[in-house]
């Protein structure tokens, strides 16, 4: 969302599964908001109307009007140990200054993140105001209530002034990461899809181009394969579990199939398309490295950047890596392609991070305050500089950034085929309070078929009926 989306560098339990993925929490008690013009209910889960009394016009003129009612309040955080929290954490200090409230910051790593959430949820501690939620669990936040809505904050201009311009986040992950059924409960904050990087020497040398379809893509990942000493046709996520479903996720949807049927909840692990992709997956990785069985995606990624693999398939949060000659052996010889079209046509994976507003804080407009303004297009420029990792529309078209990172075009092509997706009503990321447990079990199966322990079909078979009794 993605370290998923949007796991820059980091792994972990679910959000591994998206390459991008870290921890942080934020606790500590403070003031309440004041009340005397908020119509917020006791437990603060309304907004105030006309939150604030004078001009919201420009930031300068926003900050002093939240500062005149919000000076002195203190929010507290929980967020996950992310690159994203990084840039966050530096823009932190002119944010109090700008607004007079205090932030009070917990970061740790994203596994320990979610419990830790949780926890304070089912406690009814209320310690957190604001909480960075992966996008992997929105839908049991959204169905537990652990979060707020948000629709209502995004339609008050006194709250969210044009100058934060929701629409400039990019439809994927505006429409994909952020909802359930229907509801806000997240800003996007970072984010990722997944694409090809490749070898542009090795491609030019042997005269081929990089794939568009996904029979391309096994029929170059065969060739290079072998083809030099050392050199192997393809990296890629596929340890045991969750890393080798969410490397399988990666390609299923281009098939036309998935986990679950996301209409009826049913498991689809034996839809012949779905099937079709999970073979498809195993054959690629047999043109991987020897040990690929192991990869998470820091091993997929070091195979490649090392010069072992003429193509790689991961997120694109990880482009940076890619492209840095102090980390990257191939960092000048690198092109970038998005995921090939499939059968069933173009998609492309979407995850990533949010920030939510704790359903039980009662500081909500000064949290919503601190959403905004990180959050905002007025400061996504220097988010991104700072080390954040992008999800609006004006920061991959900006040119003095493109001219950085010269994936970003590439990336926001990608992002389009993602939406293809969220057009049809299909989230990347199955929508299931249990996924952690569909994951680790399809990733089992995926795993045993790779090591020739039963057949892609025997797989599904098994996959089938445990999914099956997860989902009751």
């Amino acid at each position: 969302m993605a370290n998923k989306m949007i796991r820059v560098a980091a792994a972990s339990v679910l959000t591994a599964t998206l390459a991008a993925s870290l921890a942080a929490c934020s606790s500590g008690g403070g003031s309440t908001e004041p009340s005397a013009s908020s119509s917020a209910s006791p437990s603060g889960t309304a907004p105030a109307s006309g939150a604030a009394s004078g001009s919201v016009a420009t930031l300068a003129d926003w900050g002093q009007t939240i500062k005149s009612k919000y000076d002195g309040t203190e929010i507290n955080l929980a967020f996950a140990s992310h690159p994203s929290t990084d840039s966050f954490q530096k823009m932190t200090k002119e944010f109090e200054d700008l607004t007079g409230i205090r932030v009070k910051w917990e970061v740790m790593e994203e596994g320990y993140l979610k419990n830790k959430q949780l926890l304070d949820f089912t406690g009814r501690t209320g310690t957190y105001d604001v909480l960075m939620v992966d996008g992997f669990w929105m839908s049991e936040y959204g169905a537990k209530k652990v979060v707020e809505p948000l629709d209502k904050f995004l339609e008050d201009k006194t709250l969210t002034p044009d100058w934060f311009d929701y629409e400039d986040i990019v439809p994927a992950y505006r429409n994909g990461i952020s909802k359930y059924e229907g509801k806000t409960y997240g800003i996007p904050t970072a984010g990722e899809t997944r694409f090809i990087a490749y070898r542009k020497d090795l491609f030019e040398k042997y005269g081929k181009q990089p794939p568009k379809t996904m029979d391309e893509f096994l029929e170059l990942a065969k060739f290079f394969n072998g083809k030099e000493k050392d050199l192997y046709g393809v990296s890629m996520r596929a340890q045991r579990g969750t890393h080798a479903a969410s490397g399988l996720l990666s390609l299923v949807y281009n098939f036309g199939g998935g986990f679950i049927d996301q209409k009826t909840g049913k498991a689809t692990m034996t839809d012949p398309k779905t099937v079709q992709a999970m073979q498809f997956y195993v054959d690629l990785l047999k043109n991987a490295p020897k040990d690929v069985s192991s990869y998470t995606h820091e091993e997929a990624l070091s195979a490649f950047t090392t010069g072992k693999a003429a193509m790689w398939l991961d997120a694109t949060a990880l482009a940076n890596r890619i492209l840095d000659p102090a980390s990257s052996q191939v960092a000048d010889k690198v092109g970038f392609v998005p995921t090939p079209e499939g059968p069933a046509g173009r998609a492309s994976a979407l995850a990533g991070w949010n920030m939510s507003i704790s359903s039980l804080s009662k500081k909500q407009e000064a949290a919503w305050a601190f959403i905004v303004y990180m959050n905002s297009k007025e400061k996504a420029k220097e988010y991104v500089q700072g080390g954040g990792v992008p999800v609006r529309t004006s920061v991959y078209q900006d040119s003095e950034l493109a001219a950085a990172n010269i994936s970003y075009p590439v990336q926001l092509e990608a992002l389009n085929d993602a939406n293809v997706l969220v057009e049809q009503g299909i989230s990347w990321i199955p929508p299931s309070p249990k996924l952690g447990q569909i994951l680790d079990r399809v990733g089992y199966y995926v795993s045993a078929a790779m090591f020739d322990q039963m057949t892609v079909q025997e797989a599904a078979e098994k996959a089938q009926k445990e999914v099956e009794d997860i989902t009751g």
